[in-house]
């Protein structure tokens, strides 16, 4: 089973292995099923390129039950300086090379990081069904996505697409407002939440607008007792898409504090004063 709310490594890669392996102890008591990363995580510009999945595959090389306990998602395509490539050579060999960094036979959800608008749908999706066929993937996503580029790569997909994986904050209402997350419910794909917290902007607020949404989420935080953080995943947690945001911070006791999202209670009202604050006008 996939939890409502995931951890994502993409500043896993400066950790020692004792270091990393409490931070995914500490997700998994914290009821985290499904762990994200992604072999670009890791890279700073010059190097670093797979560091994050390295680091996760030494921790599974220390302690191999702990592969059984979660859903493992990453994602490939991103190939600096190129940009991106989504060819089916290099995805299948991207595949290959992040397992071996991960030290694992297969992962649960492999996504396509950022659309390559040089591959065609059909080539894409022949490799998408071509890494499952191989035993190595389970299931398959894509992240970064336009509503076009997702229809077009789902009309030729042979097998389910499991997941989308949009910047989605309350400060990055545009999966809600542009359609994605209609086209998620449409089709049942998961929705999974890049960057919930607004890149840090929600925690320091330093405009209007992101004070604003920040006033309407302590509302439902100070009722309920929790962070601001935890009433903003849970916002997206409850669009009826059910997002699951991925949570990205590397401090254990903030990873602890994960499960207080469920005290949110969230009403009508609540939800949409956050909106407004996020749209800056009026609903219609």
């Amino acid at each position: 089973m996939v939890s409502p709310i995931a951890w994502g490594m993409w500043r896993f890669s400066n950790a020692t292995v004792a270091e990393g392996r409490a931070l995914v102890e500490a997700a998994l008591e914290a009821g985290v099923t499904l762990f994200d990363t992604a072999d670009i995580y890791g890279f700073d510009g010059s190097g670093g390129f797979g560091d994050a999945e390295r680091l996760l595959g030494r921790v599974f090389a220390e302690a191999p039950a702990l592969r059984g306990r979660m859903m493992l998602a990453t994602k490939g395509g991103i190939t600096p300086p190129v940009p991106y490539d989504s060819s089916g050579g290099y995805l299948m060999d991207a595949l290959d090379a992040s397992l071996r960094r991960l030290q694992v036979a297969h992962v649960d959800l492999y996504q396509i990081h950022r659309p390559d608008m040089l591959a065609h749908p059909h080539e894409v999706a022949r490799t998408l069904e071509d890494m499952v066929a191989s035993g190595k993937v389970r299931a398959v996503g894509i992240s970064n996505y336009t509503i076009a580029q997702t229809r077009a790569l789902a009309a030729v997909l042979p097998i389910p697409l499991a997941s989308i994986q949009p910047e989605f904050s309350p400060l990055a209402i545009d999966p809600v407002e542009g359609g994605l997350l209609d086209l998620a419910m449409e089709h049942d794909i998961a929705v999974l939440a890049w960057s919930p917290l607004g890149g840090g902007r929600i925690g320091a607020p330093e405009d209007g607008r992101a004070r604003a949404v920040a006033a309407a989420l302590d509302v439902v935080a100070d009722e309920a007792g929790i962070s601001r953080a935890a009433a903003a995943y849970g916002w997206i947690m409850a669009h009826p898409a059910r997002a699951i945001p991925i949570v990205g911070t590397q401090n254990l006791s903030r990873i602890a504090e994960i499960g207080a999202v469920y005290k949110a209670r969230w009403t009508r009202a609540r939800w949409y004063d956050v909106l407004v604050a996020a749209r800056g006008v009026p609903l219609p």
